[in-house]
């Protein structure tokens, strides 16, 4: 890694004792790389709050397909979004339900409109927004 700096953290005991316990859970090296992963973790939410930052995720729905023309609306939205949408997964769970996992990069703002219009349509059980970052601003 160029550029590594060294510096202190003071805490308090019990919250780098839970630290401690999560690093081994995860299976962290060290508590430099977990810390590392938290930052950057904190540094991908900053980001996709802001409106026209470019992100990247997923929108995963639960939704019954006997519902009469929910899978072409299903189908139109994913058309009209087609710069945005990479990618989709489409799973038949049971004999009445299907999941679908759609890729997605775009605007932060954008990707939650499209989530929100997904997952509001009538027959969609549950639905998730699922964002992170591009990866192009994180070390």
């Amino acid at each position: 890694m160029s550029g590594l700096i060294r510096f202190g953290i003071s805490m308090e005991k019990e919250l780098l004792e839970r630290l401690d316990r999560e690093i081994v859970k995860r299976g962290y090296p060290n508590r430099s790389e977990a810390i590392r992963d938290l930052v950057r973790s904190q540094l991908v939410e900053l980001d996709w709050s802001q409106q026209d930052e470019e992100v990247a995720g997923t929108v995963t729905i639960i939704y019954n397909h006997h519902v009469r023309g929910l899978s072409d609306l299903l189908l139109e939205l994913q058309h009209e979004h087609h710069e945005m949408i990479i990618s989709v997964m489409h799973v038949h769970l049971e004999h009445d339900h299907c999941l679908e996992v759609m890729v997605i990069k775009g605007k932060a703002g954008k990707a939650k409109e499209l989530a929100g219009r997904l997952i509001g349509i009538k027959g969609v059980k549950h639905g998730k927004l699922t964002i992170t970052s591009t990866g192009a601003g994180l070390t």
